[in-house]
């Protein structure tokens, strides 16, 4: 549990795996990109405490550096989300079928899709920690051919915003429990309670809007 898991993502490819991760699940949720960007910022911080720790004048240069991770991660979350948009504008019935044959994402798409609605752009924030939720969005402003100047603006500060966290619980993680999946198991935990806090806020119900005076 405690061995370390420089193996697996101290690698000069390590940049490229997160970016098609992140890249990819706006279509396949099942990816763990979440789990994976949280494990190389946990390799990194923790392979850096260590070799401060003991005075080595250098580290590994294939250790992640943590602000090239979290630009990696959002930029690929931003390129996806603008390339399920686009596919979906342009989709109809084979979009509603690939939708159709993902369990997750039918599930998701009824319980979200009339709350990004009514919800406009913050929600897009929200949704991009919610499980499936970056897809539902993505797909539904493009299928709903909401203008780009509506949509990616927010799935940016969203990519950002899920970079952001998911680098920093990784950070955090390994600067507290050293490069470990023990480090690595806790900080998960933390982004899959922001999901499941992300995905109540969207479902619960939104109090209707206070009438205004009627127009003479």
């Amino acid at each position: 549990m405690l061995e370390s898991l420089g193996s697996l993502v101290v690698t000069p490819w390590i940049y490229v795996i997160v970016g098609v991760s992140v890249l990819l699940d706006v279509f396949l949720p099942v990816l763990p990109s979440g789990v994976l960007v949280i494990a190389a910022a946990t390799a990194a911080a923790g392979t850096r405490r260590a070799a401060d720790a003991v005075g080595a004048a250098s580290v590994d240069p294939d250790v992640p550096d943590i602000l090239a991770l979290m630009l990696c991660a959002a930029t690929a979350s931003c390129l996806g989300d603008l390339v399920a948009y686009r596919l979906a504008w342009r989709g109809g019935d084979r979009l509603d079928r690939a939708i159709a044959r993902s369990r997750r994402l039918t599930r998701a798409q009824a319980r979200l899709g009339g709350a990004l609605m009514r919800g406009g752009g913050t929600l897009v924030l929200i949704a991009r920690f919610a499980p499936a939720g970056r897809s539902v969005v993505s797909l539904g402003a493009g299928a709903m051919h909401r203008k780009a100047a509506e949509f990616l603006p927010w799935s940016a500060l969203a990519g950002f915003a899920w970079a952001g966290y998911s680098v920093g619980l990784g950070y955090f993680g390994g600067q507290w429990l050293g490069a470990t999946w023990l480090a690595t198991a806790v900080s998960a935990v933390a982004l899959f309670a922001a999901g499941a806090g992300a995905a109540y806020a969207l479902r619960r119900p939104r109090p209707a809007a206070t009438a205004g005076p009627s127009a003479t």
